[in-house]
């Protein structure tokens, strides 16, 4: 995959990072890369430093990660068993009764710092919203004071070219995004 074409330069771990599909179905996770993810996300930002971020992390060949395999939706359910590890972002609800507003956005936070630290260390990921937050819960327990926000596929990248065809044309179609300006609502 080629670097995206940015309007004003940004780090190169940004511009060369991609959601993959295709992972390889036999290489173990790297377990220093994912610990090093994982610290990442740790060191998100958060409002007053509650750290609402929680994860599940699941290898596969276990049973959490079957299960998180099993609560996904349609085509993730076709790609997504390959990657080494499914991690789920779940965010903390409250804190002594007093509902977070900030809690999925700082959870947000802690998934892009683990994905930009999973690039750098030679892992891929792709996030996914498409699995079924109940049974999510139920497998692991949540109860209401969890709510998973994401899952994360990460691993190594698999080979694309001997990847089913529906799955190396999404990994060939070059990256785009709306132009900034028409993301600012204001720049004054």
């Amino acid at each position: 995959m080629s670097p995206a074409v940015t309007e004003a330069p940004i780090l190169d771990v940004l511009a060369e990072r991609w959601s993959t599909r295709i992972f390889d179905n036999a290489a173990p996770i790297d377990e220093d890369a994912l610990a090093s993810a994982l610290e990442a996300a740790r060191w998100a930002p958060s409002a007053n430093n509650t750290q609402p971020w929680r994860f599940v992390v699941a290898r596969r060949g276990s049973e959490a990660h079957a299960a998180i395999v099993d609560a996904l939706m349609g085509f993730n359910q076709a790609w997504a068993a390959d990657a080494g590890a499914l991690i789920v972002f779940a965010t903390v609800t409250s804190l002594d009764g007093a509902p977070l507003a900030w809690a999925a956005y700082d959870t947000g936070q802690a998934a892009a710092h683990f994905t930009v630290q999973a690039h750098a260390s030679g892992l891929h990921t792709h996030q996914m919203g498409g699995f079924d937050r109940d049974r999510i819960g139920e497998a692991f327990g949540f109860g209401d004071a969890l709510v998973a926000m994401t899952v994360m596929a990460v691993g190594a990248l698999g080979d694309v070219d001997a990847a089913p065809a529906s799955l190396r044309d999404r990994e060939s179609t070059p990256r785009t995004r709306r132009p900034i300006a028409d993301s600012v609502v204001v720049d004054a």
